[in-house]
């Protein structure tokens, strides 16, 4: 309950229905001279103020914002709700099964442990295109998906079943941000315990989360720590951001699509550099943008680097909400809410803001991105320019001094955290005058190694560099927007009554984010066109967006991989790094969907749109893209037609239902969940392992030595287990003698909710580069003089009673939120991190699990005290005062050399979670004790 210190609480009638609000005209500001984002943390401090975490001068802070202000000041912010995928939440979902037994073990109840806050998982990272190019390729690919995550699946069926707060969209729903966008997302929530109304705001477990920033609703991606801590009613800390505003004025262009913006959109945003701000839209071509376009804006988030990109309250938000179903009641309540509280958008308003940019969006002009990072925006007119002069860095002649961009970027996939690139991207004003492809002028010769491929039914062709292996229609970022969705299918249907069709080496896809898409295709006629190019329906999810591309046919990979073919893939998504897409493909372009279309007749990225046919017609004749691209009024015309509200009121029904796989999933177990040994996707973590009802007494760390020493800039990506599982390494090891054949090891992701295979992969990125064992690569370190695995080495200290620590350098732990790099982190025994400094989040995270985050002072490090890593380490001087506080410094010594370091236990509630062992531990104790 609020102390209510500033009298904010009062009540705001709707049609007849009181709700309790919090008021910020109770504050002393000028609350219009505030960004939107600004005052939704605002009445999140207001209505969750309790004198102890979040006191009047919290309030008094973010009231007082300053724009020009360094971001210092941390705060606490409170979700409405929590937004979980499969990949990431079966981890979350684990870990509240395993209180549930830790409080029985303390003699409480178990069902104690239930999500404080309403939680959604959304089962869309599963799915894979193993079949593709058929009619029945979804039915398969469906079937495949449930035989590889049988024992995921089984797990999160009772999840449904046994938590409170809890529900599962179950597999080949949709994906979670569509999903959040055209469903969950409330813009106003409504708590029927408190009667309050306020703004719908969440957390999620996937970096896309502020896709639902569209619509007004304050969201960003966190890692599964932070989610899990917000489930269990916890806040999370934040350090109050800089608002970064961009104005919009115009409108798009003929032949200029939402995809096109976003990607001019997010060089604009990487040069002027943003990471960890928010990004708020404003100005009077704001009204003129419509929903899913700012949808899309705001799920490339963390391509540009912001934690949030958020668009204000309008008509446009109703509008959108009535179309997708939403009831009357809850837009009634958004409008009165919004305008009352000073969060409608005024266009005429300009708030105060730390910096602006702006975008004429009439100079937006038909883009790729490629072709390893969402940043490096090519305009149309000069893709083929642009791809030969990458190619030699891709066929083995590397011009010398070239890169193709910092470690840091091409490992780290960030939410809010990404290092920020130097220097221009393309070297190129984003908003450019299109109209011929002049940039194709003075071509530089094309690197070339023509390949023939012969496939087992007969069809022969060369294969070349640059050439279009997959094309892909994909990602919620595109597949939300009816309008770059019906110009797809529009340019499918011209291009099949010209005759054209799909070069034979492309791989193509279409995975919808919902199931709604097919619903308007099948009503505008344009599914038999899209399937006559292989673009026939193969999931709703994720797929290759995320990797999960499934296997190139194997003739094709065969030749790539034989003579070293540079590969090309097009999809509709969001990342592009290297390596991301497949295994097979080494360049990746980031495109529209009537552009992936295009691709996949053309076959090859080095051709000139404007100016080269795509092929010819029956008659002979030359075909150009201009010939069958859609106009923005025949787009108009047929998504005016053909995508209805009934469609969404129907799909949204039964979202929860599932089809007859998922009922079909036995539940067994109760409010405690039946471990299986021979499970080797879900396993019981040890976190709890002896615990107690109360915590023990804290003690220095003595006789520790070292098992992992790093350099500066080390990522999550680093310390996280990600990718696939390889046979030699320990995780690979584990699962073989589990009997689990290696293909169907699986991944890292899919294989989060056993720690035992995530606990062997900690510190195993190819890119990690330990100290303690030079000259290796990857997951290795020396124990008694013997390079070894750092999981063997590990277990044999942890049977030796030694603890551990790591050393690390600048930056530790920075790029994306991840909570197995802190998990995996605890498990191997390690007790504390020395480092230069910090990402906060990471910090944050191995307070969370129990580790002990020590900083060294500045001028210090391990190479400037020259520590070699085989010292013994004793660390005193961590145990509490007499006011019982923690010191804010403590004493190491490693073998002669003696150093004060700083305790990075920053709160009061780092020093509670640290007490108690971590987050979970400290909230656990406080349910069993109820």
């Amino acid at each position: 309950m609020s102390t209510n210190s500033f009298g904010a609480k009062q009540t705001l009638t709707v049609d007849g229905t009181d709700h309790e609000i919090f008021g910020l005209e109770a504050v002393d500001t000028d609350i219009a001279a505030l960004p939107y984002s600004i005052r939704v943390l605002l009445e999140n401090l207001l209505r969750n103020e309790d004198g102890e975490n979040i006191t009047a001068d919290d309030v008094r802070a973010v009231a007082s914002y300053d724009p020009s202000v360094e971001p210092s000041e941390e705060i606490l912010f409170t979700p409405a709700r929590v937004l979980l995928q499969d990949f990431t939440g079966v981890p979350a979902v684990v870990d509240l099964a395993v209180m549930r037994d830790a409080v029985a073990d303390l003699g409480g109840d178990p069902g104690v442990i239930n999500p404080r806050v309403p939680v959604d998982l959304v089962i869309d990272h599963s799915i894979q295109v193993d079949s593709f190019a058929v009619p029945d390729a979804f039915r398969k690919n469906a079937e495949i998906e449930f035989q590889r995550n049988y024992e995921r699946y089984q797990f999160l069926r009772w999840g449904q079943t046994a938590f409170d707060n809890f529900r599962v969209v179950p597999p080949n729903t949709g994906i979670v941000h569509q999903v959040n966008l055209e469903y969950l997302g409330q813009v106003v929530f409504r708590n029927p315990e408190t009667g309050q109304a306020y703004p719908d705001s969440l957390v999620g477990t996937d970096s896309h989360t502020p896709m639902i920033n569209g619509l007004g609703v304050v969201g960003w991606g966190v890692g599964g720590i932070e989610a899990e801590a917000a489930m269990l009613g916890q806040p999370i800390s934040m350090l109050i951001p800089q608002v970064v505003g961009f104005e919009l004025t115009g409108a798009l262009a003929e032949g200029a699509t939402a995809t096109d913006m976003v990607l001019t959109v997010t060089q604009m945003l990487r040069e002027k550099g943003v990471v960890g701000k928010f990004v708020e839209f404003f100005g009077e071509g704001v009204a003129s943008v419509p929903i899913p376009d700012r949808a899309t804006l705001g799920n490339m988030s963390p391509e540009f680097g912001s934690t949030i990109s958020i668009f204000p309250i309008d008509q446009r938000t109703l509008d959108y909400m009535r179309f997708t179903g939403r009831d009357d009641d809850q837009i009634a309540l958004v409008e009165a809410y919004a305008k009352h509280q000073g969060l409608w958008h005024d266009p005429a308003n300009r708030p105060r803001y730390t910096d602006t940019l702006s975008l004429d969006l009439s100079t937006v002009v038909p883009s790729l991105a490629g072709p390893t990072r969402p940043q490096d925006r090519v305009p149309l007119t000069k893709s083929k320019r642009g791809l030969r002069e990458v190619l030699p860095k891709w066929t083995g002649e590397v011009v010398e001094g070239e890169e193709k961009g910092s470690e840091a970027e091409l490992e780290s996939f960030p939410a809010s955290d990404a290092p920020t690139p130097s220097g221009q991207v393309n070297g190129e004003a984003p908003a450019e005058v299109s109209g011929s492809s002049a940039g194709q002028q003075d071509l530089p010769d094309r690197v070339r190694k023509p390949s023939p491929v012969s496939m087992a039914s007969g069809e022969s062709f060369d294969l070349d560099h640059g050439d279009v292996v997959i094309a892909a229609i994909t990602s919620c970022t595109n597949t939300s927007n009816p309008s770059v969705m019906i110009g797809a299918g529009l340019l499918a249907k011209k291009a099949v009554e010209r005759g054209l069709g799909r070069k034979p080496w492309v791989k193509t896809s279409l995975a919808p984010g919902s199931k709604v898409v097919m619903d308007y295709y099948d009503r505008a006629g344009l599914t038999p066109y899209l399937e006559k190019l292989g673009f026939h329906l193969v999931g709703y999810g994720c797929t290759t967006c995320i990797g999960n591309s499934g296997p190139l046919p194997p003739e094709i990979s065969k030749v790539i991989n034989d003579e070293g073919i540079a590969a090309v893939s097009v999809l509709s998504g969001n990342r592009n790094f290297e390596g991301r897409i497949g295994p097979d493909v080494k360049l990746n372009y980031l495109a529209s969907p009537p552009l992936v279309v295009a691709y996949a007749l053309a076959g090859t990225m080095d051709i000139d749109l404007y100016d080269e046919p795509l092929g010819t017609d029956g008659d002979g004749n030359d075909v150009f893209l201009a010939d069958i691209w859609p106009t923005n009024d025949e787009i108009q015309a047929v998504v005016q037609d053909a995508v209805q509200r009934e469609q969404f009121v129907e799909r949204y029904a039964d979202v929860f239902t599932g089809d007859e796989q998922w009922q079909s999933v036995p539940v067994s177990g109760g409010d405690r969940f039946e471990w299986s040994d021979e499970s080797t996707y879900i396993q019981k973590p040890t976190f709890f392992d002896g615990m107690g009802p109360e915590p023990g007494e804290l003690s220095d760390i003595e006789g520790a030595k070292v098992l992992v020493k790093v350099g500066d800039s080390v990522t999550t990506d680093h310390i996280s287990p990600a990718g696939a599982i390889k046979k030699d390494s320990p995780a690979g090891a584990y699962l073989l003698d589990k009997g689990v054949e290696v293909k169907d090891f699986n991944s890292y992701g899919s294989r989060r909710g056993n720690h035992e295979v995530m606990m062997r992969g900690t510190f195993g990125n190819i890119r990690l580069r330990n100290q303690m064992a030079p000259g290796t690569e990857g997951g290795f370190t020396s124990k008694d003089g013997e390079v070894t695995t750092i999981y063997d080495a590990a277990m044999s200290y942890i049977d030796e009673g030694t603890p551990l620590v790591v050393l690390a350098g600048e930056e530790y732990g920075t790029g994306s939120s991840r909570d197995w790099a802190a998990k995996g982190t605890i498990l191997l025994g390690v007790k504390a991190v020395i480092a230069k400094s910090y990402e906060r989040i990471h910090r944050s995270n191995l307070i969370g699990m129990g580790v002990l985050p020590l900083q060294f002072k500045a001028g210090e490090g391990h190479e400037e005290l020259g520590l070699t890593g085989e010292e013994e380490f004793s660390i005193t001087g961590i145990t509490p005062g007499d006011d019982g506080r923690l010191p804010r410094e403590a004493t190491v010594r490693a073998g002669d050399t003696e150093f004060t370091v700083d305790v990075r236990l920053d709160t009061p509630n780092e020093q509670e979670y640290y007490r108690h062992g971590g987050i979970l531990h400290y909230v656990l104790r406080q349910l069993a004790a109820q």
